[in-house]
């Protein structure tokens, strides 16, 4: 069936707007919780939220809507998007959410929701929940109305479990750590997390005002962090998004290591050590060649998924893994986490550093990128990629690259954006292939 409010990460759009307002969010809460009340017990849902200024009122329209119809509401204050999974398990709830649009902007906001088991909805639920928020609600009465309370605890318990998933021989004593939050979800938790492990901890990102939340900070604005590991002195720098699900890492050097780096890295050590389960790793369509090379000449799989941290969990739980991400940045470790979780990410990271006694610029170069271009074309109208036009260039261009290359081409689950990627050995074939069809695309819409 087709979707009006949910995308490849829950429900996300510019607050107040048509999509996602406060009587969208009582309906999302009246629906989902409906969907999640089963059995006779009291039933429960964990609320967490990162520093927008619309959280506010995001955070109260979906109070109403799941008190409304009898479920109660824990209220965690800002809180990265795994601890929020965690909670939800934790604390025997029926559901999580989470108010957040990651790395965005802060004008726009979104929906994420946990079952009970911590994990992200499947489609068949969501669009359930969906259906259900065109019905009218069935509404609770008298005291069966639920309750809601607001817990001060919550920032405590996460930083104890990301602490819990580090070696205990493992110290970070002597190491220097910038850490941008992207003042965002994370401002307090992950510095203080790694700061209580022994590290020096140089905090950068950690003053939400409600509308600075990645604005020129975090993992999608890595130049602040990057001068900032040079003038310290640094070892290493930790970036993460306005919701801590993703990790950038920056070396001593002030070089950017992307997600396929990490996952190389964490893949690798810990087949090593026999902590590897499923014989490899999964990632997405987007992740590197090179990535897939390294991981072949280690004996292990790389398996790949469509765009979206949910495909590549569903990958990993049906096939027994547990590494696996996105060259974005996103780490599912699910030894440690549910969700994709930055902090859980750069302790691993951080243990090689201090196991391996190397610069992070030598432990993070796991292996050399293929040549890899990534353009956008936006439409207006229409189905680009329906046109013969663009079908034809598209065989053309895989049909040159051969078995040396890979080729992805797809629409945006968010914007009216057709995404054209190319990979090969030869940086400059890679740059012809993507401009032609990008003009053939353009030509089309």
């Amino acid at each position: 069936m087709g979707r009006t409010y949910f995308g490849t990460d829950g429900i996300r759009g510019r607050a107040n707007g048509k999509k996602l307002n406060a009587a969208v969010a009582m309906k999302v809460g009246q629906a989902a919780g409906r969907h999640f009340m089963r059995g006779d017990h009291r039933h429960r849902v964990v609320i967490g939220k990162d520093t927008r200024l619309s959280g506010y009122m995001m955070e109260n329209a979906l109070v109403a809507g799941f008190t409304s119809v009898g479920m109660d509401v824990i209220m965690t204050g800002p809180l990265p998007t795994p601890a929020v999974a965690l909670m939800t398990r934790e604390m025997r709830a029926d559901m999580g959410v989470m108010i957040s649009a990651s790395h965005n902007p802060y004008p726009d906001n979104g929906i994420k929701l946990f079952g009970p088991d911590g994990f992200k909805l499947s489609d068949e639920d969501e669009e359930a929940i969906e259906a259900a928020m065109s019905s009218e609600p069935q509404l609770a009465e008298g005291n069966a109305i639920g309750r809601a309370r607001r817990i001060d605890d919550a920032r405590g318990r996460y930083i104890h479990a990301v602490k819990q998933s580090l070696s205990a021989d493992v110290r970070l004593d002597g190491l220097k750590i910038v850490v941008d939050c992207a003042h965002g979800a994370a401002y307090s938790v992950t510095p203080t997390a790694i700061w209580e492990l022994g590290a020096e901890v140089i905090a950068m990102g950690v003053s939400p005002n409600g509308t600075n939340i990645n604005d020129g900070v975090g993992s999608t604005a890595l130049g602040a962090i990057q001068a900032r590991v040079v003038e310290e002195g640094a070892d290493i720098g930790i970036a993460l998004d306005g919701d801590a699900d993703r990790l950038i890492v920056i070396d001593e050097k002030g070089q950017k290591v992307d997600g396929d780096q990490i996952m190389a890295l964490i893949g690798s050590q810990w087949a090593k050590s026999g902590q590897l389960r499923g014989g490899g790793v999964v990632a997405t369509v987007m992740s590197n060649l090179g990535l897939e090379r390294f991981l072949q000449a280690e004996g292990l799989d790389l398996v790949r998924t469509k765009v979206g941290d949910r495909y590549v969990l569903e990958a990993m739980k049906a096939g027994g893994y547990n590494v696996g991400g996105e060259q974005s940045g996103h780490m599912i470790l699910l030894d440690h986490a549910t969700t994709g979780d930055g902090t859980v990410a750069a302790l691993q990271v951080l243990s090689a550093l201090v196991r391996s006694g190397k610069p992070a610029s030598e432990l993070l170069h796991q292996f050399d990128p293929v040549p890899q271009v990534l353009k956008n074309v936006r439409y207006e109208t229409g189905e680009p990629l329906d046109a013969q036009s663009v079908k034809d260039a598209i065989a053309a261009a895989k049909g040159e690259l051969g078995g040396t290359g890979r080729l992805v081409i797809r629409k945006s689950g968010t914007e009216p954006l057709i995404r054209v990627m190319a990979e090969g050995d030869d940086a400059v074939q890679v740059n012809r292939v993507v401009d032609d069809i990008c003009k053939t695309v353009e030509d089309a819409s």
